[in-house]
């Protein structure tokens, strides 16, 4: 007899393109998520027998083709997909008509390039920090960047209790410059030149990995047939299973 496949909660919401896996933990921990009627316990694994819900709407397997969008996202939007909770939502702004979910994120009074799926495998595989993919940002602050500033910037700031990677930053001019990451901690570029007595006044992203910001403020475009290609190439070795970064 063939066993029957189970399969966790998180991980069956993101292959069938409903959200990350992140996400569905956050749903699952708020009680949103059911299986048979019940709500169940993290970790809780399914079989396709069972029906799971999200805030009371079917969850069914998804078998249509992956979305996957390229978006400049303006200044004041809020990268969630909790349409209830923020007004300004990515989700409502671009208003697409597919259910999508941003891959990471981008502060509200930062603006640029974020990428969006349905597509919940590559997203686990893009987050997992290990990874090493590269996201430039243009960033101008309010004083005049010095040698030291720059020098500093690029072997590493204390921050979140470690010391961020080190990463390629290139003046522009008096107050601006160009910085490549190669890690996503929480708000890092702006609590990295706090650090150094600095305050961001502009913040864009203006590429992530081999996709470049190419299209106006407010506006998504879908990655070329060539652009997934490399992002999968880049992808390949990440582990599928998931991991809490």
């Amino acid at each position: 007899m063939k066993e029957i496949q189970a399969t966790r909660i998180n991980k069956y919401l993101s292959e069938v393109g409903y959200c990350s896996r992140r996400a569905a933990d956050k749903l699952i921990d708020q009680g949103r998520v059911t299986i048979n009627g019940k709500i169940p316990e993290m970790g809780t694994k399914i079989i396709p027998t069972d029906e799971v819900r999200v805030d009371g709407e079917l969850i069914s397997e998804s078998k249509e083709d992956f979305v996957y969008l390229a978006f400049n996202k303006p200044v004041g939007i809020v990268c969630t997909t909790d349409t209830r909770v923020e007004k300004d939502n990515i989700i409502d702004y671009i208003n697409y008509p597919k259910r999508i979910f941003p891959i990471g994120r981008l502060d509200k009074p930062s603006e640029g390039l974020i990428f969006l799926t349905n597509d919940g495998d590559i997203v686990n595989k893009i987050l997992r920090a290990r990874n090493h993919h590269e996201k430039e940002y243009i960033v101008k602050v309010d004083n005049i960047i010095t040698d030291d500033f720059v020098h500093q910037m690029s072997n590493g700031i204390p921050i979140l209790d470690t010391i961020t990677r080190k990463c390629k930053v290139e003046k522009l001019s008096k107050y601006e410059f160009r910085i490549i990451l190669t890690q996503g901690l929480n708000r890092q570029i702006r609590r990295m030149t706090e650090y150094l007595g600095y305050n961001v006044v502009k913040l864009k992203r203006v590429r992530i990995m081999n996709i470049s910001l190419d299209m106006p403020v407010g506006t998504y475009r879908e990655f070329t047939k060539e652009e997934l290609k490399e992002i999968n190439r880049l992808v390949s070795t990440s582990a599928k299973t998931y991991k809490d970064e």
